[in-house]
């Protein structure tokens, strides 16, 4: 068995230089996120969020992206959730994408929000029909049986049967408002390029260098 200490991956796809990044941190997302939709990379849109509980107690899970544009990134979710009960008491978040196969990585930190009820109504009317009956059947992070789930799932079904299954009160959007994005690429030696925008207090982005 190999030690783990051992495992080791070389990176020497790209670089990534000043000079040749976009002045907007969004842009230069969207650049980005073009080249990783036409690579083969499996759920794309997944990012790890981070938050933290007013004490300072950190969780991180697996969300997905559903949308971006230069007023932030946005994921959908039960606000009664263990994530939307930290966004409640302490809006700042972080996610990061993890790119392996263009070996890239995106660190945003920023300031979170609640979507408007009309991106969240227009978003949940464009999910699956079981998304949807599941977005009403789950308590999202309450301890539950898998048969208690089944049941409130199949409960959820009859009622909605033949109706229109409107979004849940409890269920919407989150938008990070990015303060902070680092682009990180991959390079030789673990000499990886890290290029960080930061927002200034005029809201313009400054570009700098991070040491590897």
């Amino acid at each position: 068995m190999m030690n783990i200490a051992d495992i080791r991956k070389e990176y020497k796809l790209q670089s990534l230089h000043e000079a040749d990044v976009e002045s907007n941190a969004i842009v230069q997302f969207g650049k980005w996120w073009d080249e990783a939709m036409k690579s083969d990379i499996d759920e794309v849109n997944a990012m790890a969020l981070a938050t933290a509980s007013p004490d300072g107690k950190p969780s991180v899970r697996i969300v997905l992206l559903k949308g971006f544009d230069e007023r932030g990134f946005t994921f959908f979710t039960n606000y009664e959730s263990n994530k939307g009960i930290a966004l409640a008491n302490n809006p700042k978040a972080s996610v990061v994408f993890f790119w392996k196969e263009l070996q890239r990585q995106i660190r945003i930190d920023g300031i979170t929000e609640k979507v408007s009820a009309l991106e969240s109504d227009t978003y949940f009317a464009s999910r699956p029909e079981g998304s949807r009956i599941g977005a009403w059947a789950s308590p999202q992070s309450k301890v539950i049986t898998r048969d208690e789930i089944e049941n409130k799932f199949s409960l959820s079904q009859k009622e909605f049967a033949e109706k229109n299954i409107p979004r849940p009160l409890f269920w919407g959007g989150y938008r990070i408002k990015p303060q902070v994005i680092e682009f990180w690429q991959g390079r030789p030696n673990r000499l990886h390029d890290r290029i960080v925008y930061s927002l200034d207090k005029n809201s313009d982005w400054k570009i700098e260098r991070l040491a590897p």
